[in-house]
């Protein structure tokens, strides 16, 4: 028999560093999941991809047991990354903070395909397009 799903938790922690502190402590422990357990699993897991920051969405099961998958970086963070940037532009219509070039964003919308909600990677390109315009950087 299938076990009971209590809830499902979405957080974004970086990977191969997960500690009991927040998001995941609080989050975990107010459904009374063992944090440590998870916290030991997800830095196994994502050993590899130190300095990312990841997508984690949990499985909580009502015997405290848990269940979790990763996903890619979100698309800010792989622009970020892509341009070496601190972080957006607080004023992303009149302070540009970088520039993408077409192979940097076909890249990154190759990368970040499974989990975007596009069908082609034209949509894909246009979905990390958007997301780079708000960030205050130009592309093209």
């Amino acid at each position: 028999m299938a076990k009971k799903i209590k809830t499902i938790i979405k957080l974004n922690i970086n990977a191969g560093a997960a500690t009991a502190a927040p998001p995941v402590g609080p989050a975990l422990g107010q459904h009374g999941l063992p944090i440590m357990d998870f916290v030991k699993e997800f830095n196994d897991k994502t050993q590899d991809q130190k300095g990312n920051v990841l997508p984690v969405i949990i499985t909580a099961y009502e015997d405290r047991t848990f269940s979790f998958i990763t996903k890619k970086p979100p698309v800010a963070e792989a622009i970020k990354k892509t341009l070496n940037l601190e972080k957006g532009s607080g004023v992303p219509q009149r302070d540009k903070v970088g520039k993408l070039t077409t192979d940097q964003v076909k890249q990154i919308a190759e990368n970040k395909m499974d989990d975007l909600n596009a069908k082609t990677i034209e949509a894909a390109e246009k979905i990390v397009a958007g997301t780079a315009k708000s960030m205050g950087v130009d592309v093209g």
